[in-house]
């Protein structure tokens, strides 16, 4: 696979998470919060397991010992954004938890020791500025919830910095589908100790959920390691970035929201950005993998 087809389906992935937020508003304030992360990656663990079931079961101890480390990061990204949108405006909320795709760099300096491109240092900026003109509006307050969010959004950071390491060491699939049974163990005994459990009680809060389940976790976080192996961490965060673009397009479709001339501003600047941050990448092949006895190592 070429960096540039892995980078196409991590496009998809972004649309799908960019479709949640349309499943989400059906849900919310009618299922408890942990509940909700616990059906959705529940059910989506289900899912694959039953599809891939003549594989799942040869798991090994160091892929599951990874799974849990990123099932549990996966955990306190919803968890963290959960009470923070509680606690927060909409816009304030979107603007923090995206700044996932500023902190990845940023991180990335740190364990690389290297500053990262020109291409990706502009396209940091013009993201941070279609991001802010995109999400902020009058009401922008960096209120008690805005805490949870930055929190959500360094984790995610790390979930994709993480992901992008585990992933070349071990079985991606399996890495993928234990990562959500995971967060669904981890949400579901949140639930039980601070929340009443219920069952979604309507038709559309049960395509809601599945929704949420099939498209946004069992597609979006299995293809995610499945093909972040053959990209890079910063080119995933830009990518996912695209997020409140889909987001805010699918909210248009369904809910009949509009972005106003501000957000369709920041979202032509944040796709800028995108494209001009993974410009510095479309020169490079085919990345492969080649197991030697020292373990494996990348050749470009």
């Amino acid at each position: 696979m070429t960096q540039k087809q892995a980078n196409w389906i991590l496009a998809s992935v972004s649309m799908g998470w960019g479709l949640s937020y349309v499943f989400m508003k059906l849900t919310v304030g009618s299922i408890p919060s942990l509940t909700i992360v616990a059906l959705r990656f529940g059910i989506a663990f289900i899912v694959m397991m039953l599809i891939f079931h003549k594989k799942v079961f040869s798991v090994d101890v160091q892929t599951l010992k990874y799974s849990a480390i990123v099932g549990a990061l996966l955990w306190g990204v919803f968890i963290t954004l959960m009470y923070g949108i509680q606690h927060t405006t909409a816009s304030s909320a979107g603007f923090l938890v995206s700044t996932t795709v500023i902190l990845v760099p940023i991180l990335q300096i740190f364990i690389t020791k290297k500053w990262p491109t020109k291409e990706v240092t502009a396209g940091v900026i013009l993201v941070s500025f279609g991001l802010a003109l995109l999400t902020i509006g009058k009401d922008f307050s960096f209120a008690f919830g805005s805490y949870f969010c930055l929190a959500a959004a360094f984790l995610y950071a790390i979930h994709i910095i993480v992901t992008n390491h585990f992933a070349r060491r071990v079985d991606a699939l399996l890495l993928g589908i234990y990562q959500l049974g995971f967060a669904s163990l981890f949400a579901a005994v949140g639930s039980f100790i601070l929340e009443t459990p219920v069952l979604p009680q309507t038709v559309i809060h049960w395509v809601a959920i599945l929704g949420l389940a099939l498209v946004c976790s069992a597609y979006g976080f299995v293809m995610q390691p499945l093909v972040q192996k053959y990209t890079t961490p910063e080119s995933t965060g830009f990518l996912f970035s695209l997020e409140p673009i889909f987001a805010a397009l699918f909210a248009f479709l369904f809910l009949k929201e509009n972005m106003g001339l501000q957000g369709y501003v920041g979202a032509i600047i944040l796709l800028c950005g995108v494209f001009i941050a993974n410009s510095t990448f479309t020169k490079h092949k085919e990345i492969r993998l080649v197991t030697k006895k020292s373990g494996i190592v990348e050749k470009a």
